[in-house]
């Protein structure tokens, strides 16, 4: 039973090692903000994921054992995707010439950034009722 363990926990620390390591490599490597989001966020969490594992499975076979390390890999999975997000959101709107943005949407939408007619549409027919129109000075 011990040897398989310390197997288990050995290859478990090897496979995040790996991942780690292709996931900063690429994150060095890639040029485009877009594909160095995909580094860090794919390879990265799934490294440190298994190096989490690995403590996991120490700490409940030779120890006591602990939820700490399943709380940091549940913090660690819900918190990728919405920092990967808001990283490609970034990316998106610093391509767009400051010239070229729309006006903002006057709906109750706050994550939108929609370059069509019905903004264009909504910031004019804002004008027309008399919106606010006041030219900074």
């Amino acid at each position: 039973m011990s040897a398989a363990a310390e197997i288990l926990v050995s290859a478990l620390i090897v496979i995040g090692a790996v991942f780690t390591l292709v996931g900063s490599w690429g994150l060095v490597k890639l040029d485009a903000p877009m594909s160095r989001l995909h580094a860090p966020t794919k390879a990265g969490t799934l490294g440190v994921g298994s190096v989490l594992m690995a403590s996991m499975c120490y700490a409940f076979i030779w120890r006591d054992g602990s939820a700490h390390e399943f709380l940091i890999t549940a913090f660690l999975f819900v918190t990728a995707p919405v920092s990967a997000m808001l990283i490609a959101k970034v990316a998106i709107f610093r391509r767009t010439n400051v010239q070229e943005l729309p006006p903002p949407p006057t709906d109750t939408t706050w994550a939108t950034h929609d370059t069509g007619e019905k903004a264009v549409k909504s910031s004019s027919a804002s004008e027309n009722r008399g919106g606010n129109t006041a030219t900074p000075g």
